[in-house]
């Protein structure tokens, strides 16, 4: 094996066949590898991508599926191997030329230009195609709308003029998702990769994803999810490709394989379904919320909290879910109502009054939200207390915050080999513990926890639920926002259900099924598009 390919190798025509391009598989990995910095992302990966089909790239983070899908899209260049796209050997591949081989990928940041326009986000990829890189001076505008309003048919968005002209930035996530995806249908992908495309997206949204990929498929576009999802994988069928510590370890048709032996391969760990949830379920009051509401967001939410009690909150991305979050955290304070903490009423106007009230809270989006990510992994812990950890100079003391910040990284199993490394560079499961870690450092009385376990892996996934339930056990009150149901019902003893603004129904996580509430969600979109 060679260590390196040479700097001048590009894309070689020179293989040649006498069969049909199309009777080929339109894309063959041949013995892939890649090194960065001393770590081997990828050791001889093979894959083969048929014209038409499903595949689930699946792993733990830092399994090397993002290499291998950078590869693939031309974003990085492997050490050695090749990719055969139509029967034709590519040794290096730039992003232009893996878009004119016909390849799209919908990164997990949708890697759309929030300042333009939804008909130019579209549009845009294909005429950069078609130009070899290089947009005209003057668009075609009228050409671009047409482009733009024929592929957000195919994803079921609206085509008016109107819509065409919004800026990006302005749609909510799940809108955005499906603009990815109508960009790679403008380009008449033959593979589309999906790096997380469910992330953001409900399960009704879901569904919604899964009929256009189907109708993909039938039109001979081969699809490539990457997930930690086992559940829609499974729904979904087609072919699982699993890797671990760079190397693949097993693929196969997904339906014949059940989630605990896909969570053994990724992890090597025997990882249940049952509920994590054991414990009492709470002692004395904690919380106490009062006809909360808060202007065209939520109205007249009342509930209660005890210590040590696990309250999980669901609902549509429209029933206020999110914003009622994001008051408890005073980020987006409330407008009427009441909330208090051990009989104390607050006033929640910013988050530094929910931190002194005892209210710890983790965002939904640690990229965008959360982390600063260049910043050390011990700065970002610590990020919360910086005014408890200074010297008598009023300068940070290095020693008490390192101390301070490696006590949180044990106790939460952040792996790292040095916490000055940027928090950027660990893996998403890793991230999502450093920011946990943070919301503890406050000494919550109350821990409020939006999106736990959104884009991490399977066995990083079992690793937050158990330090969920070891500090509810320690009498600590929890409140998970999500719309994951079977994070849910694993780990939480009651489930309030929103809808458009208010409390709906409310469960003994115990002893309601997953396909209840999940039927109780879709009469919820019926009652709101009757009404």
């Amino acid at each position: 094996m060679d260590s390196a390919m040479p700097a001048t190798a590009h894309l070689l025509a020179t293989t040649h066949f006498t069969q049909d391009p199309k009777a080929l598989p339109f894309l063959e990995v041949r013995n892939v590898y890649k090194r960065f910095a001393g770590v081997q992302a990828l050791k001889g990966v093979s894959v083969t991508i048929e014209r038409g089909q499903i595949y689930h790239l699946l792993g733990e983070n830092g399994c090397g599926k993002s290499t291998l899908i950078k590869i693939i899209s031309g974003a990085q260049p492997a050490d050695a191997g090749s990719l055969i796209i139509d029967g034709r050997e590519v040794q290096r591949l730039s992003p232009i030329e893996a878009l004119s081989a016909g390849i799209e990928t919908v990164y997990q940041d949708l890697s759309l230009l929030p300042n333009l326009s939804v008909a130019e986000n579209i549009a845009l990829a294909q005429q950069l195609v078609e130009s070899g890189g290089r947009l005209a001076r003057r668009l075609d505008l009228a050409r671009l709308a047409d482009t733009a309003a024929r592929a957000l048919s195919a994803v079921n968005l609206p085509t008016d003029r109107r819509f065409l002209s919004i800026r990006v930035d302005e749609l909510p996530i799940a809108t955005r998702q499906l603009i990815a995806i109508a960009r790679a249908i403008a380009t008449a992908a033959k593979l589309v990769i999906m790096d997380e495309p469910t992330t953001a997206l409900t399960k009704r949204e879901v569904e919604n994803l899964i009929g256009i990929v189907n109708k993909l498929r039938t039109q001979g576009v081969a699809v490539l999810f990457v997930t930690h999802k086992l559940d829609e994988c499974k729904s979904i069928g087609g072919h699982a490709i699993v890797l671990r510590d760079g190397q693949k370890v097993m693929e196969g048709n997904i339906t014949q394989h059940s989630k605990s032996d896909l969570s053994y391969w990724m992890t090597e760990k025997i990882l249940e379904d049952a509920r994590y949830r054991q414990a009492k379920k709470g002692g004395e009051r904690l919380l106490e919320v009062r006809r909360l509401g808060r202007d065209n967001s939520f109205r007249n939410i009342s509930f209660s909290l005890n210590c040590g009690e696990i309250l999980g909150i669901t609902g549509l991305l429209d029933s206020g879910r999110n914003e009622l979050a994001l008051a408890l955290a005073g980020v987006s304070p409330a407008d009427h109502g009441e909330i208090a903490i051990e009989g104390h009423k607050l006033r929640l106007a910013q988050p530094m009054d929910a931190i002194a009230a005892g209210i710890g809270y983790v965002p939904e989006d640690r990229l965008s939200e959360g982390l600063f990510l260049e910043k050390p992994i011990r700065l970002n812990i610590i990020a919360a207390v910086l005014d408890r950890l200074l010297d008598r100079f009023g300068m940070l003391d290095g020693r008490r915050s390192r101390i301070f910040a490696e006590t949180i990284a044990t106790e939460l199993q952040i792996a790292t080999p040095d916490l000055s490394n940027a928090v950027q560079s660990l893996s998403g499961g890793n991230q999502q513990r450093v920011l946990i870690g943070r919301g503890l450092t406050i000494k919550p009385k109350l821990l409020v926890l939006h999106g736990p376990t959104v884009g991490v892996d399977v066995g990083s996934k079992d690793t937050i639920h158990r330090i969920i339930q070891k500090f509810a056990g320690n009498g600590m009150g929890v409140i998970i926002i999500s719309d994951d149901l079977p994070e849910l019902l694993q780990n939480c003893d009651r489930i309030l259900v929103m809808r458009r603004g208010t409390v709906a129904e409310t469960f003994d996580a115990e002893n309601v099924r997953e396909d209840e509430l999940y039927r109780i969600l879709l009469a919820e979109h019926a009652a709101g598009c009757l009404s």
